[in-house]
């Protein structure tokens, strides 16, 4: 229980949030978690998500943090909690339509790519200044853009995962100093994972999205 309870903790200190990435776990692992009273968890593949969403109670708050395709938001619209990877306009044009369907309004994070690999999704600077300045935000209204997310590049060098940490808050508080959205809604920013969620903390991130090293809490040691 160490590794969950620390992250826990340092979290709180920094008014963070923790969401414990379930992707690869065991049901009984996330179970161990859930006893101790964790209600956010998160998934990558939406398949994994429904399947773990059938076999555990029905208060979790489930986050989508992957790569999703416009064709299997209609498979998770009805209960999920946040989409945090929303990497296009295209993909907020669906989420909208269908929340719409089933009158729900679903938290979004807009994906910032701010890694160096070519393989990470997500808008860049100039791709999501272009989509606020034309307003087209204000079309949607069953999807309700809360803040940003970004994953940094998947490196041991802390100066490049601070770097790129510091550009996205950068970011972040250029779009709340143009007051774009309501100062209340927009106050999310998802960034630090296992390796680097220290880092994150330092650099400004309200959520948190770990996994592999709080499930260790599960392991007999």
């Amino acid at each position: 229980m160490k590794k969950y309870q620390e992250v826990l903790t340092e979290a709180k200190k920094y008014s963070a949030q923790l969401i414990v990435v379930s992707k690869s776990q065991d049901i009984d692992k996330i179970k161990s978690l859930y006893d101790l009273g964790c209600r956010d968890f998160a998934e990558n593949r939406v398949q994994d998500l429904l399947e773990r969403k059938a076999a555990l109670p029905g208060d979790i708050r489930w986050h989508l943090i992957g790569h999703l395709q416009t064709n299997k938001v209609k498979s998770i619209v009805t209960f999920i909690h946040s989409i945090q990877s929303v990497d296009s306009v295209d993909l907020l044009k669906v989420i909208d339509a269908q929340a719409s369907k089933v009158d729900r309004s679903i938290d979004v994070l807009l994906e910032v790519k701010i890694a160096l690999e070519q393989t990470k999704f997500g808008f860049s600077k100039e791709e999501l200044f272009a989509f606020l300045e034309s307003a087209d935000y204000k079309k949607f209204h069953n999807s309700r853009i809360c803040g940003l997310m970004g994953m940094a590049t998947f490196t041991e060098d802390a100066k490049i995962i601070r770097s790129e940490f510091k550009s996205l808050k950068s970011i972040f508080e250029e779009v709340k100093r143009f007051h774009i959205f309501p100062d209340e809604q927009f106050v999310e920013l998802s960034i630090g994972m296992s390796s680097d969620y220290k880092i994150a903390l330092e650099e400004g991130s309200s959520m948190l999205r770990v996994g592999t090293l709080v499930f260790r809490i599960c392991e007999k040691i």
